[in-house]
């Protein structure tokens, strides 16, 4: 059979409210045409983000109901702490709420200003825990990346070469820890070859460096690599996310990515002073170590969560519908990171809106008119979020795990054509406000 159906039944339903376009110009005007500020009842397909939208299993639901809600010791860490230690091996695992949470831990513990702290890609909020430091957050890509249209397998992988020239250039001493993002996200989703895991951990290790990894989508990480990259094909998802770990002194993780949680994440290492350092400030700020900021249930969910995102049916399944969706809109014409990621379809916006200059959003442009038109909510990916470290604009369609049909994607699909068919029409805007940090999140707009 070559159609992949969804390894899933659904057994509740939630309902989606329509709007009309007038409805959702007068949406956007209130909300300074920033989509975050749009209620979620007034969008109809939401594809702002992947984190914390999973829908989940009878499993992980069944294994909430044994959620232990006690203070100190609860059972439930200690069954999430197993858990972890068979998939990474990293012998500290400290629970938070969610992964810019043990991004803040981490750097505040390890960085100060001067400091370097090199990846491929920074996220927003992994680059805003760095800099509230004083520290640098560099990035370093492979130069190839910058072409959203080469065809290459591993599109997120870092230049290693630069790396070393970064560490001659700066010093180990100013490196704290160098970093690597698995999958890619900023660069479309791009996953990140064994290969290159490997040559960055044997660069930090000669160099005395700690290395981590940025977890998030580590299982659609080890699906790639399986599909991908010579030598992996009989191995499981589940033993080439452990290698990947293997190369690692520890980790941060959001849960609410590839753990199918509403809520949650983690901080691993095998430094034994640092992880004292670490628990010290939780205790501070997120709660004691057994239960960091989470209730006894979600610790019980994301403890399944990691065992059924590296079955293999789901995440043939996952790549193949995110797939779906890049391909029916790219050979229509609408230009896209390829080849298609593993969480999110990115279109490149600065291609498809050439008329719209950097500094007027082409991206936030799209995002404007995808939800006008059809009520589907994106995020733009470039100037906006990023500022001058931007290398291009793009519309990020994050797909939610387990929550979307087919007929969802294809309404997607005919929604983006539409709006490709009057692209010459959009027009570009200007930020009227904006705080200090993460600016995407809560400036607002005025169409030019």
């Amino acid at each position: 059979m070559q159609t992949i159906i969804e390894p899933f039944r659904i057994k509740s339903v939630e309902p989606l409210r329509k709007t009309t376009v007038e409805e959702r110009s007068g949406y956007l005007e209130r909300a300074g045409y920033n989509l975050f500020l749009i209620d979620a009842e007034e969008i109809l397909i939401d594809l702002l983000t992947d984190s914390g939208t999973s829908a989940m299993s009878t499993g992980q639901w069944a294994a909430m109901m044994r959620g232990d809600e006690s203070y100190a010791g609860s059972p439930s860490y200690y069954r999430l702490k197993r858990a972890v230690e068979d998939l990474t091996g990293f012998r500290h695992v400290i629970p938070t709420h969610q992964g810019r949470a043990a991004e803040r831990i981490l750097f505040t513990v390890l960085c100060k200003p001067g400091h370097v702290i090199p990846n491929n890609t920074h996220f927003d909020t992994t680059r805003a825990n760095i800099e509230f430091t004083g520290a640098e957050a560099l990035d370093l890509v492979r130069a190839e990346s910058a072409d959203t249209q080469a065809q290459l397998p591993f599109k997120g992988d870092m230049d290693v070469e630069r790396l070393e020239r970064v560490i001659a250039g700066y010093g180990p001493g100013r490196i704290p820890l160098i970093m690597l993002t698995v999958t890619n996200n900023s660069g479309g989703g791009q996953p990140v070859s064994m290969a290159n895991i490997e040559a960055v951990s044997a660069a930090a290790r000669r160099n005395g460096i700690p290395f981590y990894l940025d977890a998030c989508r580590f299982a659609e990480n080890a699906w790639f690599i399986r599909e991908r990259e010579a030598g992996y094909k009989d191995w499981s998802p589940k033993q080439i996310a452990q290698k990947m770990f293997s190369l690692a002194d520890g980790c941060t993780f959001s849960a609410k990515k590839d753990a199918f949680a509403n809520i949650g994440g983690l901080l691993c290492t095998n430094d034994d002073r640092l992880a004292q350092q670490e628990k010290d400030l939780l205790i501070l700020t997120e709660g004691f170590p057994t239960y960091g900021g989470l209730a006894g249930r979600d610790l019980e969910a994301i403890a399944v969560g990691l065992g059924e995102v590296l079955e293999p049916d789901y995440l043939e399944y996952r790549i193949a519908s995110t797939r779906y969706l890049g391909r029916h809109i790219a050979d229509r014409g609408v230009p896209i990171v390829e080849p298609p990621g593993g969480h999110a379809i990115y279109i490149d916006a600065g291609r498809m809106l050439g008329h719209i200059p950097k500094h007027e959003f082409p991206a936030q442009s799209l995002a404007v008119e995808l939800y006008r038109h059809a009520g589907i909510r994106s995020v733009e990916i470039g100037s906006v979020m990023f500022g001058e470290h931007a290398r291009n604009e793009l519309l990020r369609l994050a797909i939610p795990r387990r929550v979307y049909t087919q007929s969802h994607i294809d309404y997607v699909v005919e929604a983006v054509l539409e709006v490709n068919a009057r692209k010459e029409g959009l027009r570009g805007y200007e930020i009227t406000s904006q705080p200090e940090f993460l600016r995407h999140f809560s400036c607002r707009f005025r169409p030019l």
